[in-house]
């Protein structure tokens, strides 16, 4: 039994991703004490934690936590973040002006300068602020990791990554389809895994960007220890015929030196994992997170690259 339970509050109970948490909150023997969202379809909560708090407005919200933060007992120990990107910023601050660790989804912030005045404050108020990296602990990556890491520095591996993952017309309506909020497809399906190769091949050298649309992205990213040719898209038309073939609407590969990577299964626990490692003060901060939210801001700020000769084998069809 956990004797040292601690409280949380979510902002963003609506969203997708939120039951993740939900779920991390309570197989980590915790609770969650406050939610918050703008929409009221939150039924969830009642599978998870039906005596929470429920608030629709930010201020109101921020006035619970303020008031249980004064009272001296039942104060909000981790705030959990699961709003649309273009808010982390805004609710992590919120966090930690209640003396709140915040623990926030990817990307923690849509640009890299947005982390410096998240470094101050998280200085100022001496409390930490985590980013989910939930691949970090996918036990297949970090049997790459280790490979990768046993080799000579100064190698450089050929990468190509393939990630599709079909949205209907909702997405374009929605925050995601605006890149202002959510930093286009390439923070939206992209960004976890340039994380994890960045994690595992270093720090961003360069990029060329070969197509950067709506629905789909493709470029050549130069990692330290890598070469990664990438292609990201929302586009169902573009999934190949093993996921056709397999009624998938979904399909994902990495490819390490022509060698297939198999990561398919074994993500079902990721959230679960992270918060254990943050409960346990080894959580991944805001450095963690800089060198993939560096690369998802170059990619949507500069300038397509003109008769690509290393380009995805999806770009060129």
């Amino acid at each position: 039994m956990n004797t040292n339970v601690k409280n949380f509050a979510l902002i963003g109970a609506a969203g997708y991703i939120a039951p993740r948490h939900m779920k991390a909150i309570r197989e980590t023997g915790n609770l969650l004490i406050a939610a918050l969202d703008p929409m009221d379809s939150v039924g969830i909560i009642d599978s998870f934690f039906p005596n929470a708090d429920f608030f629709i407005e930010p201020e109101r919200f921020d006035r619970h936590m303020d008031k249980l933060r004064r009272s001296g007992s039942n104060k909000v120990d981790y705030v959990s973040i699961c709003s649309p990107n273009y808010l982390h910023d805004a609710h992590i601050r919120m966090a930690l002006r209640n003396d709140a660790d915040a623990i926030c989804e990817k990307p923690l912030v849509l640009n890299p300068w947005n982390l410096d005045g998240l470094l101050e404050i998280e200085k100022e108020t001496g409390k930490k602020i985590y980013n989910i990296l939930q691949l970090r602990h996918h036990s297949s990556i970090i049997d790459l990791k280790k490979k990768i890491d046993n080799l000579p520095k100064d190698i450089i591996h050929d990468i190509d990554l393939t990630y599709i993952t079909s949205r209907g017309k909702w997405y374009h309506y929605s925050w995601k389809g605006e890149i202002s909020k959510s930093g286009g497809v390439v923070t939206n399906i992209g960004i976890h895994f340039f994380d994890m190769l960045g994690w595992i091949f270093g720090d961003l050298i360069s990029n060329s960007l070969h197509q950067l649309k709506p629905d789909k992205a493709s470029g050549l990213l130069q990692l330290k220890n890598a070469n990664v040719r990438w292609h990201l898209s929302i586009d169902k038309n573009e999934l190949p015929m093993v996921a056709i073939d397999n009624n998938q609407t979904t399909y994902r590969s990495i490819t390490v030196d022509g060698e297939e990577f198999e990561f398919s299964g074994g993500f079902t626990d990721l959230h679960t994992e992270s918060y254990k490692n943050i409960l346990d003060g080894n959580g991944f901060g805001m450095e963690d997170a800089r060198n993939s939210i560096e690369i998802a801001h170059l990619i949507r700020n500069q300038k397509l690259t003109t008769n690509p000769t290393e380009s995805h084998p999806f770009f060129k069809k």
